[in-house]
């Protein structure tokens, strides 16, 4: 095979070098992958503790339990929950059934602080109702260490209740009841990646009929995240990431991964089936199609690297590893896919499937896109309206959205049922605020004054609950004080009852007392801390990512009118997608027409994430796209020709490229966790409106309307760097016959 040649731009020159060089490329990169398992093997990637995710006080307040317990926050709480449905603690059954399972953790070695609700004082380890107990001990350890012996004495529990088939007698606490949820949600996030992959390479399949090219893309998609599930471990030694991170990976590096090769892969098989040679074909793609992956892949990283704007750790983990992904899938991308087109030629089409050749349309996809689009330019004007209205109306319940976090009763799994059953009879007792309180010494007759008057109004407030349990460290420096609160943690009951403790009781109790510093945490704290941060940082993480882009796109295409169209479109796609969400989930229409569990508002992470995210792969289409459309206008045509040649020849990798993430996202909705499915339906929802409203009816009827006025640059911006192909620079270029303008 000749050279690569006439091109000179990055991506022309990265598939010129990995054409020539394709053993290096392709064992390079195998290598690379290897290298990188390897690596993250032997580092170890370091997770997020839960008090680092929190921000504003409750961060204030961890950092106070830090410094005065410094073994505190690794102590563990486990609780037996006795409950009978006619019985109560006074019954003699049931308190064999108590002195039954405080006998069974009595013989462990590793249980400390064993608390029976028959001891002396403990009456508020009982249900008012008398027909609930609770069996408290800490296991000794930290969570890891604890988590390698809890089933042994939850196996031992299991056997108190066998004993006594008339109660319900079940452990949970921090370790048990979080390594069984760890356990389960680890199971069912395998089980999306199982089903995702596959389901990829059916649309891929169907796409390109053939065996070879449908798993190219597959593979480079999967290596690629590989590489960075191991590469992710070298930043995590200076920024944690968040457990859910290898998830992120996979969710994006899938979707780009595919989309990149899709975008490589359909443009040499245009060219060769133009009647381009081989070496012409792999050149026209890499100068063309490797340029505008090179570009989208640039734009997705700026748009990930808004995370960062926000101040969350949790997100800029998240930022990290989508970051890493995007750029490790644009490297194999520009490398070793034109390495292996250049390797197996017209090979790529071995592996032919019978039966969806003849399933697949040859030119099906082609004119029904070009059906649209050819109705969509004759009447520009009414398609842009009807459009824009779509959108905007779908984007319209996006301004009522309400932040509303999830908790356990959201999650509808089994494993969660004791959590419920605890809550339902000891209100906020499973995870009550905690109340930092700092001193010279919390021991000292005003402080102990202040603290008994807190407790007294909590309890007289109707919105708090007993026991509400005070803990001093050995320096009498640090006091901590459990205050349960009404509700469910999440909900605005709690809410409620956490705004009285913060701004009416501590102010008027610890607040009065000289030199006293105090600050609350817990999850109801965290979750409204959290909330309050993410209002307050969304702005910056939105103006970066706009600005960005914006500036990116404008040297891209040499056109303000294009970047800000492009931004504009985004807003609409995610805007739309955000409406969606709150319509389904929200005004809980998804509960009444698909079944889908509403708690009455959307996931407080899911619109900066959805935000970044989309944003960032709305302009792989839009790039791809754009660059068809500005090669066709730099070649000569006029703006209608080129708009029409440059969305009819991107249709069928834009739908397919959509399809499979379509379906990659909308894996995630089959989850039982409220916060994924909206994930799921959120991300699958906006890809599919910005592949069909936005791309195929919106933009080509508003590059219509303002004709070559698309490409105005203003002078006072010539200074920005030049990103265009040689083809826009006026460098003739010999038109296959398919892309022709004769004949329109």
């Amino acid at each position: 095979m000749s050279p690569l040649k006439h091109s000179n731009n990055f991506a022309a020159r990265m598939g010129r070098w990995s054409a020539n060089h394709w053993k290096t490329a392709v064992f390079g990169w195998l290598a690379f992958v290897v290298a990188s398992v390897a690596i993250g093997s032997a580092v170890g990637t370091k997770y997020l503790e839960t008090s680092d995710s929190n921000v504003g006080e409750a961060r204030k307040a961890d950092q106070i339990i830090d410094a005065g317990f410094p073994a505190k926050q690794d102590e563990q709480d486990e609780i037996v929950l006795i409950e009978s449905e006619s019985l109560t603690a006074k019954d003699p059954a049931f308190q064999a059934a108590i002195e039954d399972v405080t006998n069974t953790l009595r013989g462990f070695r590793q249980v400390r602080e064993l608390e029976s609700p028959l001891a002396p004082g403990q009456d508020d380890q009982i249900s008012n109702d008398g027909r609930a107990v609770m069996v408290t001990f800490r296991p000794d350890g930290d969570f890891d260490q604890a988590s390698t012996y809890i089933e042994k004495i939850e196996a031992a529990v299991d056997r108190a209740q066998a004993r006594h088939p008339d109660f319900y007698i079940e452990e949970l606490g921090s370790v048990s009841t979080q390594k069984t949820l760890d356990e389960k949600f680890a199971s069912m996030l395998a089980k999306i990646g199982l089903i995702a992959i596959p389901l990829a390479l059916v649309i891929l399949l169907f796409v390109f009929g053939s065996a070879v090219a449908a798993l190219a893309p597959l593979l480079l998609a999967i290596t690629a995240v590989l590489a960075t599930v191991g590469l992710v471990a070298l930043p995590s030694q200076l920024v944690a990431v968040d457990e859910q991170i290898a998830e992120v990976i996979l969710l994006i590096g899938l979707a780009v991964g595919v989309d990149y090769s899709l975008f490589y892969l359909r443009r040499e098989r245009e060219e060769r089936k133009a009647g381009r040679g081989e070496s012409a074909a792999l050149e026209a793609a890499a100068a063309t199609s490797g340029r505008a992956v090179l570009i989208s892949g640039l734009t997705v990283m700026i748009a990930m690297a808004g995370m960062f704007f926000s101040g969350d750790k949790t997100f800029m983990s998240f930022s990290i590893g989508t970051m890493m992904v995007v750029a490790v899938a644009m490297l194999g991308s520009l490398t070793v896919l034109p390495a292996l087109l250049a390797k197996l030629g017209d090979r790529v089409e071995k592996g032919r499937i019978p039966l969806l050749h003849r399933l697949r349309s040859k030119d099906g996809e082609g004119r029904f896109w070009g059906a649209i689009l050819d109705r969509v330019l004759r009447r520009p004007v009414v398609s842009a309206v009807i459009a824009a209205a779509v959108l905007v109306a779908l984007t319209v319940p996006a301004f009522g959205i309400n932040p509303a976090a999830t908790g356990v009763e959201d999650v509808d799994i089994a494993e969660v049922e004791p959590i419920r059953k605890l809550e339902d009879a000891f209100p906020g007792g499973n995870d009550p605020a905690r109340v930092a309180v700092k001193a010279d010494d919390v021991a000292s007759p005003d402080v102990r004054e202040a603290i008994a008057e807190l407790k007294r109004r909590a309890l007289d407030s109707g919105q708090m609950n007993a026991p509400i349990v005070v803990d001093t460290n050995v320096d009498r420096t640090v006091a901590t004080v459990d205050i349960p609160l009404d509700g469910k943690g999440t909900d605005d009951v709690s809410k409620a009852a956490l705004a009285t403790l913060r701004d009416d009781l501590l102010p008027a109790t610890l607040g009065k007392v000289d030199g006293v510093e105090y600050a609350v945490t817990g999850v109801t704290a965290a979750d409204k801390d959290w909330t309050d941060s993410m209002t307050t940082s969304a702005p910056l993480v939105f103006g970066f990512v706009l600005v960005f882009a914006f500036f990116l796109l404008t040297a891209a295409f040499r056109s303000v009118v294009v970047a800000v169209k492009a931004v504009v479109l985004n807003l609409l796609s995610v805007g739309a997608a955000y409406g969606l969400l709150v319509v389904l989930f929200q005004w809980g229409w998804g509960e009444s027409l698909f079944g889908f569990q509403s708690n009455g508002g959307i996931a407080p992470w899911l619109p900066m994430f959805l935000f970044v995210i989309l944003f960032g792969l709305s302009m792989d289409y839009h790039v791809f796209i754009l660059s068809r459309v500005r090669e066709a206008y730099g070649r000569g045509l006029s703006n209608e020709q080129a708009v029409a040649h440059g969305i009819k020849s991107t249709a069928g990798v834009v739908t397919s490229a959509a399809t499979v993430m379509v379906a990659t996202f909308a894996v995630f909705a089959t989850m039982p966790i409220i916060d994924f499915k909206e994930m799921g339906i959120g991300l699958a929802a906006a890809v599919l409106i910005d592949a069909t409203i936005v791309r195929a009816v919106l933009l080509p009827a508003t590059m219509s309307l303002l004709g070559d006025r698309n490409w105005y640059l203003p002078n006072w911006l010539g200074w920005l760097p030049k990103l265009e192909h040689d083809e826009d620079r006026g460098t003739p270029v010999r038109a296959a016959p398919a892309l022709h303008p004769a004949g329109r």
